[in-house]
């Protein structure tokens, strides 16, 4: 607890600076914004606050660029000539939810689509395929930008990837909602510091390992008869969906015999859209830890965050659950 007060600040610090920006970008678009910010008092981690700043200001510039539209076209759809764009910050849980939400024009998930295929980022089968859920997260695909023209308001060079990177990078998520003529909101949720994090425990061996908690879909456990091969890659079947499965032990190269068992506990995380299935050898439980850098040796492993000494005096190693889909090819 005094760890997690003396690190936490309020995220004023960063909204302070958003008022000018949006009333200046908004005379340069020629645009009337009414720009509301609630929840300036929420706290959240140092390190967190140096970090979201960023992609607050790019999601705001996007807002009053490509969503609010412009009083002629807002009266002309219905809408009062006044575009409102809200920033709100607060609590849920163990977690910091910031919301960035216009009244604008929305998104077309079939531009998104028409956009990705010119653009080379995915072919027009895959665009096919694609749910409108989907096609709206393309617009995080590096090298994505529907504007057809440059302009000063939104910047030049960033994409929205950026914005997804920035976020990861302090494990949190970016969700997007989107109506057509109605606005968008996008929904960021952050760990509530980064120095004590939720964990799920498990067993490789007598080694303990920890997921965070923020990276984790659920658990299940697998029948080993129901571990199918693709393309040499082991896969299951959970709910009609195909779930690449991994042995933790194996992406980490951890000396483990393999289990002998014929029901398999699996980790399902999740990185962005992506699912990803890690057999472990034993559950333990949810713990809150605090994590301490692994030291410049140790810290260059792939897959692994950091570590945490238990109250028994054991080390659980602290996974990075990005970093281990990238050790698996995922």
């Amino acid at each position: 607890e005094e760890i997690m007060k003396a690190r936490m600040f309020p995220i004023e610090q960063v909204f302070n600076r958003f008022p000018r920006m949006v009333r200046d970008l908004a005379q340069k678009a020629d645009k009337d914004i009414n720009f509301i910010i609630e929840g300036r008092e929420t706290e959240l981690d140092r390190t967190v606050i140096e970090e979201i700043g960023d992609p607050l200001i790019h999601l705001l510039r996007n807002a009053i660029d490509h969503g609010i539209e412009t009083p002629a076209e807002r009266v002309k759809a219905g809408k009062p000539a006044t575009g409102t764009i809200k920033l709100r910050a607060f609590h849920q849980e163990n977690q910091i939810v910031i919301t960035v939400e216009d009244d604008g024009r929305g998104m077309d998930p079939d531009l998104i689509r028409q956009k990705a295929v010119q653009k080379g980022i995915i072919t027009p089968e895959v665009a096919a395929r694609l749910g409108d859920r989907e096609a709206i997260n393309l617009i995080f695909a590096p090298g994505f930008s529907t504007a057809d023209k440059v302009s000063d308001v939104s910047g030049r060079g960033v994409g929205m990837d950026i914005v997804r990177t920035h976020i990861e990078k302090i494990n949190g998520v970016v969700d997007i909602d989107t109506t057509p003529g109605k606005g968008t909101k996008f929904t960021i949720k952050l760990p509530l510091t980064l120095a004590i994090n939720r964990s799920l425990l498990v067993y490789l061996g007598q080694q303990v390992f920890a997921f965070p908690l923020a990276n984790v879909v659920e658990i299940i456990d697998v029948d080993v008869k129901d571990i199918q091969k693709v393309q040499q890659r082991d896969v299951v079947l959970l709910r009609g969906e195909v779930l690449p499965l991994f042995r933790l032990a194996d992406v980490l190269e951890f000396p483990v015999p393999e289990s002998k068992e014929t029901r398999l506990p699996v980790v399902v995380v999740g990185i962005s859209e992506k699912r990803i299935g890690f057999i472990v050898d034993e559950l333990i439980g949810e713990q809150e830890i605090v994590i301490k850098s692994l030291g410049e040796f140790i810290g260059q492993i792939p897959g692994l965050a950091g570590a945490t000494i238990m109250g028994d005096g054991k080390v659980a190693l602290i996974l990075d659950v990005r970093g281990l889909a990238g050790q698996a090819g995922v």
